[in-house]
Formats: C-alpha cells, structure tokens, sequence
C-alpha cells in the first residue's frame, strides 16, 4: 500500500477536483474532522439517550427519555447559518413529562425567545436548522410517529375468593370489600372487567318481597354466549385503571313480626339494600305488601330492582304489585310484583314478588299457588369451577339462577328461581332473592330477603 503526504491538494486546471473513482468509497479516518464542505441536512445520532437537560451540539441527533422528568434542550449558542440539531422522543413519555427547547439567545421560529415551545406529544421528532438572525430555528422535519412493539399487558387485581376457568379469572364478594387493581393492562392483553352485581332482595308482607337487581355484562364478543342471560350488557363490560374499587354488597331486606289478627300490625317489612361496583349500581328488592285492617298505602308491593307483591285488605280492596327495573337501566334489573286478590267471603290472597327474569304471579283462585317470578342466570363459566357454590339451579342448564322473586302466602307457592323464598321462608343469602309472602292467623313473622353478590371477570393471560 502506497503513502501520499501532502498539505494541499490542488487541481492542475479549471475549478473541479476529483478524488477517486465511480464506485469508490471515500473515507475520513477514525478521529479526523472534515470542514467546509457543509452538511447535507442531516444529523450524527447519539444512541446514549439524554435523561436530563443539557446543551446541544450542532450536527448532532439526540434520544431524550424523559421518563422520569421533564427536559430542556438548549440549543447551541451563537450558531451559523446552515448549524443543524434534532431530536427523538425516546420513550414515548413526552405527554406525561414534557421537553422544552431553549434558543441560547436566538429566536426559534421568529419568536422573540419570551415563550419556549414545548413538545407534548409521545412520539414527537423534529430538526431544527439555523437560518439567520431574524428567523433563528426552523424546524424542516417533524414526525410524531408512535411505531413501537407493545407488550401484552393484562390486568392484574385481588380481592374476594378468586377462581380461574381457562384463561380467566373471576373476583367473587358475598360481603363488603375492595377489588384492588395493581395493573389495569392494555389494549393487547386486557384492559376491562365484566362484572356482575345482583341486589339485597326484599322482605316479605302478606306477599311476596322483590329480588334484588340483576345486571351483567358479557364483553366476550357482541353475542352473549348460548347460557348466558339475555339480560346481559354484551358491549358494556368496564375499563379499569391501577387503583381500589370499593365493592358494596347489598343486605337482604327485614321482615316485622305481625300481632294477632295479622291485619293488626302496622308497617312493612324493609327493602333490599343496593349493590355497587364502579359505575353499576343494582337497587335493592321491593317489599312486599303487608295485609292490613284499616286499608293503608302498605296493602301495595315496593318499587325496586324488582317489584315487591301487592297485599289485599279486609273488604275487597287489592294491593298493586311495584314496579321492577326502579329506577331504570337498560337492559332492565328486574320485573314488577304481582297483584293481589280477594273475594270477600270466599278467598284472598297477596301477589308474589318479581324476579329478574320475570313477573310476579297472583293467585287466579282459592288455593292456586302464586309463585314467585323467576330470577335469572349466568354461565357456569363465568363463576368457574366453584359455579355450584353460589346461586341456585334453574331450567336453563350449565348455569346458576340470581334473584328470583318471593311467593305469596299460599302454602302451595314456590319461591322463583334464584333464591326466592316459599312461605315464610328467607330468600337465599347471596342470590338477591325475596322473601316468602306471610301467613294467617297470625302471630307469624314474615320472611327476610336474601344478600346480594358482586362478581368481577377478566382475561388474565
């Protein structure tokens, strides 16, 4: 290999120097600078990325990570025309903290310096370009390009008795707790809850008392699968971010001891008592009417998540069922109580309360039952495999039944599926299901509602 030392390289003639040949590669060595031959618009990146402020350098790219504070770019003082400094967001964390670019004394845009531009937005690049004194910095290229590879991130919670079923896991609450998100996940693993929230459901009069409210959501696909309720919100399923959900499970309402003749007490029994997570809140069961001597406002079934049985008085006066689905959401938490009868002389009796899946009977004839209106259902699967612990069995297979309505007070009554009470039977602690209607001759106490439960589902991995 041949050396040349020279201090100057001049054409022999004319204005045009050529070194090398069509093909080669002409390279500096290591260490070596070049001046004046200007830059072609271009940068030299440093790959050690800034995670504080500082001072750049003209001719030079800089990745800023500003995961743990913001940052200030100062940009070279006293530049040239044609002196060039980009950057990078590294970490895509611009909008959580901020980089503000510094003149060092030159305008940056034609601005007067008083008002430092700051870049908020993840992904943000830009190259500034020193033009003159009058416009400082332009910036020639800007990008807030956010390609990155994300992980799948899935949330991560405790609370309740936890149950897995495939990739699942599900947060059960019979009682009051706290559902403590430590990851609310991402968009590629998971990022929603389902949930499940079923009311306290309502004490027994004379009639039946009203299951608690009954709303779920199924976010697996915009069908609700084959044994899932139709009540189920198929799209409404609940983002969660890294914190404490207070869970509130609803009471079962209390039924009042009656004095001799029944007609003589005074009062109602209570109502359900709500159940809440997050933004859902199921209401609380209705009473059901109480048979009373004056007639009275409380011969009629309560309001609720579902509606509470109307009673009857001495003459031929009749209790009206209340209403289900109060105050009203959509799908709707319940059905209405059922009406009562009487025929002086001959027979009477109170309705039953409703259930969530349907309407509380009345009794259409001496000694016909008035059962209580059906609660309804949730997959097995989204309980998993303790899904025989909680609810009770219905007609619809590989499910459990929730609130379920009260039946009258005739012996011959059944209580619906989901916990409703028979005669002067407590409805099912954590079904939400209303109490069983009271009897005659008294004395006699009538029937309690049964707690309600709270459920919460998500993928997990």
């Amino acid at each position: 290999m041949s050396k040349i030392e020279v201090n100057q390289i001049s054409s022999q003639c004319g204005s045009t120097l050529t070194i090398g040949q069509s093909g080669d590669s002409i390279q500096l060595a290591c260490g070596a600078t070049q001046t004046g031959f200007g830059r072609t618009g271009t940068v030299d990146w440093d790959t050690t990325a800034k995670t504080a402020s500082f001072t750049a350098v003209s001719g030079n790219g800089y990745f800023i990570n500003t995961t743990s504070a913001a940052i200030t770019l100062t940009l070279p003082a006293s530049p040239s025309a044609g002196d060039i400094v980009a950057f990078k967001d590294y970490a895509f964390t611009f909008a959580t903290n901020n980089l503000t670019v510094d003149g060092n004394g030159s305008p940056i845009g034609g601005g007067d310096g008083a008002n430092l531009p700051i870049y908020n937005t993840n992904g943000t690049s830009k190259t500034f370009i020193y033009v003159d004194g009058t416009k400082g910095w332009l910036v020639t290229n800007e990008s807030t390009d956010t390609s990155q590879e994300t992980s799948n991130l899935y949330v991560t919670a405790t609370g309740g008795t936890i149950v897995t079923c495939g990739d699942y896991r599900a947060h059960i609450f019979t009682a009051p707790g706290t559902f403590c998100v430590s990851c609310g996940g991402n968009p590629f693993g998971s990022d929603t809850v389902d949930y499940f929230v079923v009311a306290g459901g309502g004490a027994a009069g004379g009639a039946g008392g009203g299951g608690g409210g009954f709303r779920v959501s199924n976010s697996v696909g915009c069908v609700p699968a084959p044994t899932m309720s139709p009540l189920a919100a198929c799209v409404s399923a609940l983002p969660v971010t890294t914190q404490g959900y207070p869970i509130t499970v609803g009471g079962g309402g209390t039924g009042i001891s009656v004095g001799s003749p029944v007609y003589n007490s005074v009062g109602i029994g209570t109502p359900g008592s709500n159940s809440i997570f997050s933004t859902i809140t199921s209401a609380g069961g209705g009473a059901g009417g109480m048979y009373q001597s004056p007639c009275s406002p409380n011969i009629n079934g309560q309001s609720g998540g579902s509606g509470g049985g109307g009673s009857y008085g001495p003459t031929t006066s009749i209790g009206t069922g209340g209403s289900g689905n109060t105050p009203p959401v959509s799908p709707p938490q319940g059905q209405n109580g059922g009406q009562g009868q009487h025929v002086p002389g001959s027979w009477a009796n109170g309705g039953s309360g409703g259930g969530a899946g349907g309407v509380g009977q009345c009794t259409t004839g001496p000694g016909l039952p008035g059962n209580g209106g059906i609660g309804s259902f949730i997959a097995d699967a989204f309980i998993g495999p303790t899904a025989p612990t909680y609810g009770t069995p219905g007609p619809v297979g590989s499910t459990r039944y929730f609130a379920g309505g009260g039946s009258n007070c005739n012996p011959g009554a059944s209580g619906g599926s989901g916990g409703g009470g028979n005669l002067q039977t407590n409805g099912t602690t954590n079904t939400g299901g209303g109490g069983g209607g009271g009897t005659t001759p008294a004395p006699s106490t009538t029937a309690n509602g049964g707690s309600g439960i709270v459920i919460i589902r998500y993928k997990y991995q």
